[in-house]
């Protein structure tokens, strides 16, 4: 049975192509919203660090009516460190929109989540966004995306994939390069006449995979899936089975059922196959579990989710301020909350350390892991992180370490600067191709090189150099790669910093803190650029004597502090050093508070490299 009144697509594409800008003016098309409705422009981005940032993290669904039949969409992350979220989505859908930028065109992530749609078989609409760019360049978009196709071994339906041309901003679609626009007509019909309906039988026993999840305050964990065959109805007996655990088959009731209308989940008594549908009910449900009738116990396989290729030690607070600004700050608090996160977010893992207060967190990169840190100070956790490091590998006996596809586009004239940094870090030129005043090019580079590298593109190039990554392979280590250029200016001693002792201190270097920010001994205030650590003390004040006056420190002239981002604190951090993270306050400090022990500690560590 084929369900024509529904289709089923996902929306894929790199970071900033416009994808949730797009879904926002369907849903307004699809006569979604009232006439007289405000709507927010990127309305899919509910979560506030979404919206702060202009980035999708989380894969969100919705619908939409066009001509009597049911468009689900699904709206996934175009950032490279939230690519499982694409892949396990990708199952509910029959097919996708690969949406490229008009001038851009395809980027590392297009790359990424295109071979994921090729592999899976789905039908593939290609909508070239941005038209509406006075530097737009379509027709060699178009190509470079049919040589993309060529690349990853697309067969001849998938080269055929229809193209439509777009602009998300004013909410017009065309089907020619030079025709003309009107609305999203052309896209809605090229959705209901190439994207393939639902298919199954409708007779058969119920079977669903469930391909995300959330939680809801009063019904509970939702299940979230496409159904694969048969039908579902309130109050039915079903298993929660897994393909990989043979022995696994719980027995529950569904106890609520919802479908998407809009962008709200609507109640219902039953749904069949092809249905988008949340099911609750099911506490013990996870990711790639199989719901299906306790009469045909048949788990699906579920797509294999790459693997992390970066890690990070999340800790206790032990810092002398500890406790005194978070709500969760114990071993438990932070075990529960890590492990609770690893169910929802397939691409990360999560492992207990010797110690009992400390715990390994892999994810897909820096920002994958920076969100999760933002996430859980916002909720009221406390606690600290070690610096990043790469997962290695040892294949075939030899140490392998993750390589990335970086993309740099860049003025011609910073060229030289750029490759320079790239050298250093092992980085190796693939393609380098010119784009009018500004170069793009691409590299493979070792996933440690990038590092604390986007800070350094945007001083070398004025604020103007634009990079993106995505995870190429495992490949032989690279040999060692220096962390970082300079040092950092550690406090001396516990108390609040002074505008005299800040004054002294800002002749070493750039500070991070101002007049009346409680230090401690230990932690870290500042940069200094000669590549070595350097004890200042900022709480020194000036002794009065009858000689001078108290007004005299008027005349001090502080340089405006560095604010550092989550972001940029994580690029800064050495192998030394811990970030304290609490839901008001952001410090880095040494992993050994103590100047003097600090100091035998590094003179072991020689001792032992000159004794090897």
């Amino acid at each position: 049975m084929i369900n024509e009144k529904i289709r089923n697509v996902a929306i894929i594409a790199h970071v900033d192509h416009g994808k949730t800008s797009l879904v926002n003016e369907m849903l307004k098309q699809g006569n979604v919203f009232r006439d007289n409705q405000v709507v927010e422009d990127r309305v899919m981005d509910s979560n506030d660090i979404e919206r702060e940032r202009g980035i999708t993290i989380l894969s969100k669904n919705a619908s939409c009516e066009y001509k009597g039949v049911k468009i689900n969409v699904v709206d996934t992350p175009g950032h490279a460190d939230f690519g499982g979220d694409v892949e396990r989505v990708l199952k509910m859908v029959e097919g996708v929109w690969l949406v490229v930028d008009a001038f851009e065109g395809p980027m590392p992530q297009t790359r990424f989540v295109l071979e994921r749609a090729l592999a899976l078989n789905l039908k593939v609409i290609v909508v070239v966004n941005k038209m509406d760019r006075p530097d737009a360049r379509p027709r060699e978009v178009v190509d470079e995306v049919l040589e993309l196709f060529m690349d990853l071994n697309a067969n001849d339906e998938q080269l055929d994939s229809p193209f439509v041309f777009a602009s998300a901003r004013t909410g017009t679609a065309t089907l020619d390069i030079d025709g003309e626009t009107k609305n999203f007509a052309p896209l809605f019909e090229t959705i209901l006449s190439y994207i393939p309906a639902p298919q199954g039988d409708k007779t058969a026993p119920f079977q669903m995979l469930v391909s995300s999840a959330e939680h809801n305050d009063y019904v509970g964990k939702l299940a979230i899936g496409k159904i694969e065959r048969g039908s579902v109805k309130v109050g039915d007996q079903v298993s929660v089975c897994n393909f990989y655990e043979k022995e696994k088959n719980i027995k529950c009731k569904i106890v609520s059922l919802f479908t998407y209308q809009g962008l709200k989940r609507a109640p219902v008594e039953s749904a069949e196959i092809g249905d988008i549908v949340c099911i609750a009910g099911l506490e013990d449900v996870m990711i790639g579990d199989t719901i299906c009738s306790q009469t045909a116990v048949e788990p699906l396989e579920f797509v294999k989710i790459a693997e992390p290729s970066v890690e990070m030690t999340f800790m206790v607070n032990n810092s002398p301020f500890a406790g005194k600004e978070g709500k969760y700050v114990t071993s438990r608090h932070l075990r529960d909350r890590l492990y609770k996160e690893a169910i929802k977010d397939l691409s990360l893992k999560v492992s207990d350390t010797k110690s009992s207060e400390a715990f390994t967190v892999c994810g897909r990169g820096e920002m994958h892991l920076s969100i999760l840190i933002e996430n859980m100070r916002r909720d009221g956790y406390e606690f600290q992180v070690s610096m990043p490091r790469v997962r290695y590998k040892m294949i075939d006996g030899k140490k392998c370490e993750p390589i990335d596809i970086l993309t740099l586009d860049v003025p011609a004239d910073c060229v030289g600067t750029v490759m320079n940094k790239m050298g250093v870090r092992k980085g190796e030129l693939i393609h380098m191709t010119p784009k009018q005043s500004r170069m793009k090019m691409e590299f493979y580079i070792p996933e440690r090189g990038l590092f604390g590298f986007k800070s350094e593109l945007l001083t070398d190039t004025k604020g103007e150099g634009i990079m993106n990554s995505v995870f190429h392979d495992y490949e032989p280590y690279k040999g060692a790669i220096e962390r970082r250029e300079y040092g950092s200016l550690i406090a001396h001693e516990t108390g609040e910093a002074v505008v005299y002792g800040l004054f002294n201190a800002q002749e070493r270097g750039e500070l991070f803190i101002g007049p009346g920010t409680p230090v401690y001994a230990g932690m870290v205030v500042g940069r200094n650029p000669k590549g070595e650590d350097l004890v200042v003390n900022v709480c020194k004040k000036k002794h009065l004597s009858n000689c001078r006056s108290s007004a005299a420190d008027d005349a001090l002239r502080l340089e405006t502090p560095v604010n550092m981002s989550l972001e940029d604190c994580l690029e800064f951090l050495a192998d030394d050093e811990y970030l304290e993270v609490t839901p008001k306050s952001i410090r880095i400090r040494k992993t050994i508070l103590d100047h003097n022990m600090r100091l035998r500690e590094r003179g072991k560590m020689l001792r032992g490299e000159l004794d090897e």
